[in-house]
């Protein structure tokens, strides 16, 4: 015991004496050190905010989708007018669909309403959507403010809407929108619900889903069906055009994660049969992309982990080389601890002890550094880069893997110097100048 806290002892004193070189040789295990817990909070923050993301659209999710077919397009006359043809989701799928899986969760239509919302002078594009209950569920919506749609709603074809966060605040920005009316083109509702903000605006979830859904106004799809009818015009400067879509989305909630590769396999070939060549048609698998994102992020922690472990190399190799110089500097010191009695063993532990404390105390002002740099960029990043969006994770794996990491590899490096100093010929030693 006395022998090596007399070791720690002169490991400790020598480190001491030569207080910037040493704060020096243990810079590149500092920066590896806090390279690696930032680069791995920035991958982890982005995985979680993407996953999230995805969540929102419902990992137990199905969204079947009427696109435009290019052909379909034709035009008239010399002022650019154009008319769409039919296309898209028709109710009869949504009816097969209902009758070819009863044991699903849920099956939810969309049905697009109107060309534009307006109230007094606001006004925006249409954004209004005929559906059901079961579509809060489905979609994971919370309401903030009054109610939802209910069964009684679809029943009565009663003309309520329920207003996302946003189009609430744009239309109704003095005055209370609850029990307050609009118009969907020249169609008169009354506003029941507000729902709370939606976290896919601007994200992943807002580009799968192809709007921000913070804008969407739901009413009673048998309202919808009955006040509007299937034909939506829409005008623009000089043109106009004409939809008929029957239904815009169908939203399938299977029972459990594991059955919706299989429930989305069925549908595909479902649809395929009523849809041939499905060109109308497209099919989302929220699941499907959660499942890559989750791949994708681990391969960029992957290569980021590697790009900021070259940085621990790069302080090991550094420690190596000071402590080899250090060799050299103390050849007569080595060689009079020889003479009083000091075997090879001594001289080779005082020199690990002197690499293990410099990559330990690396190590953990690397880890601080990094705790504090990764705080500062999720709290900051912000004020100074509005337009960036930056979110960071701190993990234990990666605070205790980098500082296990850097302490290893400066041991590493240190032993061959060690073992260079243990064998200096104890004679030759004492006469270096």
């Amino acid at each position: 015991m006395t022998f090596i806290l007399e070791t720690i002892r002169l490991g400790l004193t020598n480190l001491r004496l030569h207080i910037l070189r040493s704060v020096l040789t243990a810079l590149g295990i500092i920066l590896g050190v806090t390279a690696v817990i930032t680069m791995v909070s920035i991958g982890e923050g982005s995985k979680r905010a993407a996953l999230e993301q995805l969540e929102q659209l419902g990992a137990k999710n199905i969204i079947i989708r009427s696109i435009n077919p290019p052909q379909t397009i034709q035009q008239q006359g010399g002022q650019g007018r154009s008319w769409r043809a039919r296309y898209g989701l028709r109710r009869a799928d949504f009816e097969t669909i209902r009758h070819h899986f009863p044991d699903a969760e849920v099956i939810v239509p969309l049905k697009d309403v109107g060309s534009q919302i307006l109230k007094d002078v606001y006004r925006v594009p249409s954004q209004a959507f005929g559906t059901t209950p079961d579509f809060q569920r489905v979609a994971n919506l919370r309401v903030a403010r009054g109610r939802y749609l209910v069964q009684a709603d679809l029943d009565d074809r009663q003309s309520v809407v329920v207003l996302g966060a946003e189009i609430a605040k744009k239309l109704f920005p003095f005055d209370d929108p609850l029990m307050n009316t609009l118009r969907i083109d020249d169609k008169v509702f009354t506003v029941v619900g507000i729902l709370e903000p939606i976290g896919l605006a601007g994200g992943a979830g807002a580009a799968l889903v192809g709007r921000d859904l913070n804008h969407d106004a739901h009413v009673p799809i048998t309202a919808a069906r009955a006040q509007f009818g299937d034909l939506v015009m829409r005008r623009g400067s000089g043109s106009f055009s004409a939809e008929e879509v029957e239904l815009r989305e169908i939203y399938f909630g299977s029972r459990s994660r594991d059955e919706v590769m299989l429930d989305a396999a069925r549908l595909k070939r479902v649809m395929q049969v009523r849809q041939t060549g499905m060109t109308d048609v497209q099919m989302i698998i929220p699941y499907e992309l959660l499942e890559n994102a989750r791949k994708t992020a681990l391969t960029w922690q992957i290569v980021l982990g590697a790009i900021a472990g070259i940085s621990l190399l790069v302080g090991g190799i550094g420690i190596m080389n000071i402590m080899l110089a250090s060799v050299t500097e103390r050849t007569r010191e080595i060689g009079i601890r020889r003479a009083l009695g000091a075997t090879r063993k001594h001289i080779v532990w005082q020199f690990l002890v002197e690499t293990g404390v410099l990559s330990a105390l690396g190590g953990l002002t690397g880890v601080v550094l990094g705790i504090a740099i990764s705080l500062a960029l999720g709290l900051g990043a912000a004020s100074f880069f509005p337009d960036a969006i930056v979110r960071t994770q701190l993990t234990t794996w990666s605070m205790l893997l980098s500082f296990s990491v850097a302490t290893a590899t400066g041991l590493i490096f240190g032993i061959y110097p060690a073992l260079k100093a243990a064998q200096q010929d104890p004679i030759v030693a004492l006469r270096h100048d």
